[in-house]
């Protein structure tokens, strides 16, 4: 089938070369959710969405970018760029969250994307421990504390912004994420609170 000029995706069906998880219904938190329980299943949902830069040019580029966010505090615990859809763009965000959030009794959510049915993936999340998990065929509100977070980055940072290269936007994103949403932007479902003073508050609560 043809692909569209403006997208870097194939309209082709990719090809599932792994199993699909079960979908474990972690539905995100409608009221700022209780301090974790020690021995309670840790949900994290992992997408991607890729950025669109340079709209007016006649040789439209893009980034994609992977996410992993922690559904108990709406922190983006991991993360990853590159100018291709691959596994391996996955499976970076996916090291960098385990390198900041213990693996124990985690629930992995994602897309049926064939990243993360891949057999690659698979295999590194049952190497961690982690409890594979995917949404069902259709659902647009499965994944939407992930597809909030990106329409959060569009409007707030893509849409104001012009990026020459993708080194520029790189470093833009990461900023965003870093010192911006995870430190002081403002979730209702947080009790008004960044990610951050959110989680900082829930240890002090519990000491």
């Amino acid at each position: 089938m043809p692909r569209n000029r403006t997208s870097p995706f194939s309209f082709e069906r990719a090809r599932v070369v792994g199993p699909v998880a079960p979908n474990e219904n972690i539905a995100p938190f409608k009221d700022p959710p209780p301090p974790r329980e020690p021995s309670g299943t840790r949900p994290a949902r992992h997408d991607f969405s890729w950025l669109h830069l340079c709209r007016r040019s006649a040789t439209p580029r893009f980034l994609f970018l992977a996410v992993v966010v922690d559904v108990y505090s709406r922190r983006v615990v991991g993360w990853s760029m590159g100018s291709r859809l691959v596994t391996t763009l996955m499976l970076d965000a996916l090291d960098m969250a385990l390198g900041q959030r213990d693996a124990r009794d985690v629930i992995h959510h994602s897309v049926h994307g064939s990243q993360y049915t891949s057999i690659a993936f698979g295999q590194r999340c049952r190497e961690a421990g982690v409890t594979l998990s995917m949404g069902s065929v259709g659902d647009c509100y499965d994944n939407a504390l992930c597809e909030s977070f990106f329409a959060t980055l569009e409007c707030e940072l893509i849409e104001r912004s012009v990026f020459r290269t993708r080194d520029e936007a790189r470093l833009a994103v990461f900023d965003f994420v870093e010192a911006f949403y995870n430190r002081k932007r403002r979730h209702s479902a947080l009790g008004y609170l960044s990610p951050v003073a959110f989680e900082r508050a829930a240890e002090a609560a519990a000491a």
